[in-house]
């Protein structure tokens, strides 16, 4: 009578700890589905020169962290500076030519003709004057008709010399140019001041500087190398430029959504990073070659990108392995 009284006591605390440890472990299991691995990738720079050239300075290392518009490397610059020159040399000839076609004779031809017109009207007035005394003394008979008539002939006479006189002085005000010559002048100096522009273009791409704040993850020349037109010299690596790609299965693709937010954690990361999901592929990575029966359908993976907050970015480092928790 005595060993069932003991036996029972026993199962009444054993059978409820048995069912908390299943309980705790499919807490657990819950807790651990939401955890994807995955690992950093970063999406570089390639910075190159337009033209080729010899590479004459290279300011930054492999390694190195540079600010935005810190200079990166330059390109040997004389032919470029000899072409600004010319062009700005051009341009000058351009604009002396238009100035030359717009603006009239010179100060002291000006100044002459001025005079001459001057002189023009004094003996205008002193011939209007006689004239009017000659018609006087002729209405009152005192003269003849021949003196009326060589009053007449001067006044005439200096009335036209006048006229002639004025019209040279607006002519020499004048530009010298006939409008299409001014025209083309201008569309010269346009063109001329157009060609300056392109070549000072041209000289400030020799001297290469950072787009944004990186890191330098690699350079490829030298100082003293030749660089072909368009080849990077350099490829650099903006911490904006860092994500995380991970794989989810196909029973939880459906439940994301761009925006939404999540937590990284890797082995050397001093805290946890936030981030952001950015992309969700729409395809499987791993498709099984037989019809998608519901064993089958949980080896299908899909690719999803997340963006990290851009004061932890720099936490991650291409490569490397994370632990994605999904909140």
């Amino acid at each position: 009578m005595t060993t069932p009284l003991r036996i029972r006591p026993l199962r009444q605390v054993l059978i409820p700890a048995l069912l908390c440890f299943v309980l705790f472990l499919s807490g657990c299991r819950d807790k651990t589905a939401h955890l994807y691995q995955g690992y950093a990738e970063g999406e570089y720079l390639l910075v190159a020169a337009p033209n080729a050239g010899r590479l004459e300075k290279r300011w930054v290392q492999r390694g190195q962290s540079v600010e935005a518009g810190a200079p990166l490397f330059a390109l040997e610059r004389e032919n470029e500076q000899a072409g600004q020159r010319e062009a700005g040399a051009r341009l000058r000839t351009a604009e002396a030519r238009l100035a030359n076609l717009v603006t009239g004779r010179r100060a002291s031809e000006i100044d002459a003709l001025a005079a001459e017109v001057a002189r023009a009207g004094t003996a205008l007035e002193l011939s209007t004057l006689q004239l009017r005394r000659q018609k006087e003394l002729f209405a009152k008979g005192y003269i003849a008709r021949t003196d009326l008539d060589v009053a007449q002939t001067a006044h005439s006479r200096d009335r036209e010399l006048a006229a002639e006189a004025a019209a040279r002085l607006r002519t020499a005000t004048e530009s010298i140019g006939r409008d299409k010559e001014i025209a083309a002048a201008r569309a010269e100096v346009e063109a001329s001041r157009a060609a300056l522009e392109q070549s000072s273009w041209k000289l400030t791409q020799r001297a290469v500087h950072a787009p944004a704040a990186a890191l330098v993850h690699d350079t490829f020349y030298t100082e003293g190398e030749w660089v072909q037109g368009g080849f990077p010299v350099m490829s650099l690596l903006p911490p904006a430029n860092i994500k995380v790609r991970f794989f989810v299965p196909e029973a939880v693709v459906g439940s994301l959504k761009v925006g939404r937010a999540l937590m990284v954690s890797c082995d050397g990361c001093s805290k946890a990073v936030r981030a952001k999901i950015s992309f969700i592929s729409g395809q499987a990575e791993y498709t099984p070659p037989v019809i998608y029966s519901r064993d089958q359908r949980t080896r299908l993976v899909f690719l999803v990108e997340a963006m990290p907050d851009a004061a932890d970015a720099a936490l991650l480092h291409p490569g490397q392995p994370v632990d994605v928790e999904l909140k």
